[in-house]
């Protein structure tokens, strides 16, 4: 097949790059690099296979030629409010690349026929009042909250989604990841992992906030893309969480990285001065997962983390 890949060059859109060129098919990449970089797809520059364009997909954008597949995987994703490449700072550029970016992709769906496969957040879920998420749950978000910008650019793409699908006929799907870490993470992105590993490496205490017993379900990149293409190549339109159902509190968490990288600085409390709409429990729902796409994650924590020092390692000069 031939598959247009937006948000080509960021942790996931360059991950899934490399897995369906080694699939065989030829890979068309999109990227503007506001949060991407080049690095994630330089080893791809020699892949007669691999075409790049340099494109916001917020504008109109053109492919020549017909193509098979489309996964949309262009937006903002860091929580972080002091990084540039964050949606906090990039909050307009968020909204369109979920509201306008979505439609215009969607639009060379309807063109060519393609199977379109958009790129959903468990942030939808808000902070859950059920638990664990199924894709029934609706959530609990708050449209005018901090965290919005991110959370309903991804709702309102979902909506657009399935519009397109039950008005225009094309062929869609929604894939809700959950927490998802490995190489070609940004270090400054401000989730858990990039946090906690770096501070890991450098032989630091790692920061736990409040007593560290909010919730997160991790998942190594290699199982989530895998996922994803099993979604790719299904013919299922609503929404599927692919995420790891192993639940652990942050605590838990950091004890495993300390564990893995060998760091003896141990774990420093600091008060919690994370956002009130910060979500205190996340575990996904995986029930649609196995029974539709045969899929279910089998990378467990500490062999994900080994896979990942590597890269670390390298970012912060210290291989």
């Amino acid at each position: 097949m031939r598959i247009l890949i937006t948000g080509a060059a960021g942790f996931l859109g360059s991950h899934l790059s490399d897995r369906l060129l080694a699939d065989g098919h030829e890979v068309i990449g999109m990227d503007n690099f506001i949060t991407g970089s080049p690095d994630n797809i330089a080893h791809l520059a020699s892949n007669e296979n691999f075409q790049f364009y340099k494109r916001d997909v917020s504008n109109y954008i053109f492919v020549p030629g017909k193509v098979d597949g489309i996964l949309h995987f262009a937006s903002p994703a860091s929580p972080n409010p002091l990084s540039k490449s964050g949606y906090f700072n990039l909050p307009i550029q968020t909204m369109k690349a979920g509201a306008l970016g979505t439609h215009n992709c969607l639009g060379i769906a309807r063109r060519d026929g393609s199977r379109f496969i958009l790129a959903s957040t468990s942030e939808i879920y808000g902070d859950p009042e059920v638990h664990p998420q199924a894709e029934s749950y609706p959530g609990n978000v708050d449209p005018v909250g901090e965290r919005a910008v991110y959370d309903e650019a991804k709702r309102f793409a979902e909506s657009m989604t399935m519009a397109y699908h039950r008005f225009h006929g094309v062929n869609t799907g929604i894939v809700r990841i959950f927490n998802t870490y490995g190489p070609r993470m940004d270090l400054d992105d401000g989730r858990a992992l990039p946090n906690l590993l770096k501070q890991a490496l450098l032989g630091q205490p790692l920061t736990v906030y409040g007593e560290g017993k909010q919730t997160r379900s991790f998942c190594y990149v290699d199982d989530l893309v895998d996922g994803i293409i099993r979604l790719l190549y299904s013919d299922e339109h609503l929404p599927v969480n692919i995420g790891n159902p192993v639940e652990m509190t942050i605590l838990e968490f950091a004890e495993a990285i300390n564990r893995v990288t060998g760091n003896k600085a141990g774990i420093t409390f600091m008060e919690n001065a994370r956002s009130a709409r910060d979500p205190q429990r996340r575990q996904p729902d995986i029930t649609r997962a196995l029974n539709l796409l045969k899929w279910e994650p089998g990378v467990n924590l500490e062999e994900g983390i080994r896979r990942t020092v590597p890269f670390f390692k390298q970012k912060l000069g210290l291989s």
